[in-house]
């Protein structure tokens, strides 16, 4: 049966993270037929009727056109790339469909980082009191930007907003659970292209804490996760990811001094994003493989991080 729907993968799209996720899908010998919609007629061509029959489909495409292929194909097992949609309209809509066959690929949840905050009652931390995270490279800089679909606001109304800072909300919401949202800065420092380069915006938890998050595509490489808790600190600086505590921490004054090194981790960004997909696809793979369907709560938690966009 499984050899039988290996042979019927679709992948939709073929930018830069579809090119990474068929990657994956090749190194786990995965055939699959590819779908290229272009940007005049993205929708079907004569050969959609291949991604039709197929049993899996990886929806790869700009997040403009997600919704038409969830709904297109909502009866397939649906591998798809965040955001789920990008306009309300369509949100409302995929409420309601049925969760148990759509996997959305928020790929930070199988981050380092989010394998440390899966564990944080093991590090006694306690409750997050604040955070901040940036997150920002220089994809503007580079001459292609302006004819990617990234500095478009037709296909990305939010700029980073939605292509980057909702990756970090998703973390946040799925470790934490947010219950408000301040409405983001969006700037296009650049001015190339129509849509947003650079973003800004607060999450506050459901124990009132607050979360900053700023991304950009026009500013040097930085990653930097700070989340301060009752009794200790996550700390990420680029590649270094550091817990700190306990709180009570003193000199030999029986002064307040910073808190001590629990653990240390060295994060290459590259490696880190590339084991998330391929956690993420495997997770994927493996549900469809053992015709498992996804938990209700991963469905929930998409579509909240998907609503707090707007």
């Amino acid at each position: 049966m499984w050899s039988y729907i290996l042979m019927e993968i679709s992948v939709i799209g073929n930018g830069n993270q579809s090119k990474k996720i068929q990657n994956i899908l090749k190194k786990k010998k995965l055939n699959f037929f590819l779908y290229k919609p272009n940007n005049s007629s993205y929708y079907e061509k004569k050969d959609f009727t291949k991604v039709i029959k197929s049993k899996i489909v990886f929806i790869l495409s700009p997040n403009n056109t997600h919704f038409y292929y969830l709904n297109k194909l909502k009866n397939h097992y649906i591998f798809c790339e965040k955001p789920p949609v990008n306009n309300l309209r369509d949100l409302k809509k995929l409420k309601k469909f049925s969760y148990k066959k759509i996997y959305f690929n928020f790929n930070h949840r199988f981050s380092k980082v989010s394998e440390v905050l899966m564990n944080i009652s093991r590090y006694k931390l306690g409750k997050i009191i604040h955070g901040e995270i940036v997150s920002s490279y220089g994809l503007a800089l580079k001459k292609l930007y302006k004819y990617n679909w990234r500095s478009d606001i037709s296909k990305n109304p939010k700029g980073t907003f939605e292509t980057v800072s909702i990756h970090w909300i998703d973390l946040i919401n799925f470790h934490f659970k947010i219950k408000d949202i301040s409405k983001p800065i969006l700037s296009n420092h650049s001015k190339i292209g129509s849509s947003y380069d650079t973003s800004n915006v607060t999450v506050k938890l459901n124990n009132n804490a607050l979360v900053n998050i700023t991304s950009s595509y026009f500013a040097p490489y930085s990653k930097r996760i700070f989340l301060l808790f009752e009794n200790g600190i996550i700390e990420q600086i680029n590649e270094k990811l550091t817990i700190y505590g306990p709180a009570e921490n003193y000199d030999k004054n029986g002064r307040f001094i910073p808190p001590k090194i629990i653990k240390k981790f060295n994060v290459n960004e590259s490696n880190d994003y590339n084991k998330s997909n391929i956690n993420s696809v495997n997770f994927f793979i493996n549900n469809c493989k053992n015709n498992i369907y996804f938990k209700k709560n991963l469905f929930t938690c998409s579509i909240k991080t998907n609503e707090l966009l707007f």
